[in-house]
This record gives structure tokens, sequence and C-alpha cells, in this order.
């Protein structure tokens, strides 16, 4: 007997057409399941692009919002460098200049200026002369000698302020320190 063209080689029989119906079907049936994954990752991703317009527009805020304290906090600042400017140009335009008067008024101007760093938040740290030498408070600009013992180690003189910030120093002060003055060796 012939064989039949349409019949496998290896001896086995054609899939009945209920087979070929079985896989149309499981193929349609996973067609719709990526179908519905890939519908479902679209949603997932314009969410995402929704997630991410809302991050960028409330960065935008914030940096607004943080820009807009930080000009209400120099504002203080700003109407004490206005005073000071108007202070040193109404000085700068008198028609003669009283030499007794130019330390009072650079006095004034150094007060001012503190006034203005203290509204940052910023003191001046109270410095006394005589009172011990502390390198956490104090900067050593030099020393001078002195005859007595006891003030050795103490501050001589203030050259600069110091400032501090609550309990932190800002700023050492600049001092000069006392120290006794040795005797010469071997001296007369």
């Amino acid at each position: 007997m012939p064989e039949d063209p349409s019949s496998p080689k290896d001896g086995t029989t054609p899939p009945p057409a209920s087979a070929d119906g079985a896989i149309a079907a499981s193929l349609a049936q996973i067609h719709s399941v990526l179908a519905d994954l890939a519908k479902a990752a679209g949603r997932e991703h314009d969410r995402a692009a929704h997630r991410e317009r809302v991050i960028d527009r409330l960065h935008e805020e914030n940096g607004r919002l943080r820009h807009n304290e930080l000009q209400a906090a120099f504002e203080p600042v700003r109407t004490s460098l206005y005073r000071l400017y108007d202070l040193v140009r109404r000085e700068s335009e008198r028609e003669s200049a009283d030499p007794a008067h130019t330390p009072k008024l650079l006095a004034a101007i150094a007060d001012e200026l503190a006034e203005i760093i203290a509204r940052t938040g910023v003191e001046r740290m109270p410095v006394h002369e005589g009172e011990p030498f502390d390198p956490a408070r104090h900067r050593p600009a030099g020393t001078c000698d002195v005859g007595d013992a006891e003030l050795d180690g103490t501050v001589a003189t203030v050259q600069r302020a110091g400032f501090v910030r609550g309990e932190k120093v800002v700023r050492r002060a600049e001092v000069i320190v006392a120290r006794t003055a040795a005797d010469p060796v071997g001296g007369d």
C-alpha cells in the first residue's frame, strides 16, 4: 500500500483536529494573557511617569520655599547693612572731618557690624584681660613680658574679638598672652 504523503514518516499518526484546536486555544489564551500583561505594564509605566512628575514638582516647590526662607532670614541683616551704609555714606559727605570724631565713628561702625553678625545667630564672645589663656577660646597673637608671676599665662590684651554660636566657638579671640620674664641664665 502506498504511503500517505501527509502522514509522518516515523510511523506515528497525525494529531487529530481537536488537538490543533486545543493548541490554537492555548495560543489564544497566551496571547490574551500577554496582552493583559502589556496593558498592566503600560499602566505601571504611566503611574511611574506620574510619580516622577509629582516628585519633580515637589522638588521645584521645595527649592522655591527654601529660597524664600533664605531671603526672609537675610532680611534683618540687609536692613542693618542699609543702616550701616547710610551712616558711612553720611559721614563721607561731611564738609569737614573732625579727627576727634573718627574713633567714635569707627567704634559706632564696629558696634553696628557686631549687631549685624548677631542677627545671624553669632554673638561676640566676652574676653577679659587677666583671664586664663584657653586655646579653645583664644588664639595667641603674641606674648608680652610681665613682672607678676600670677599673670603668667593670662590674657594681656585682646586684639580681635571672638564669636560664638550658642556654646560653640566659631572664631577664637586673638589675644596677647602674658608671660613672666625669664631670669637670665648664669646672671649677675
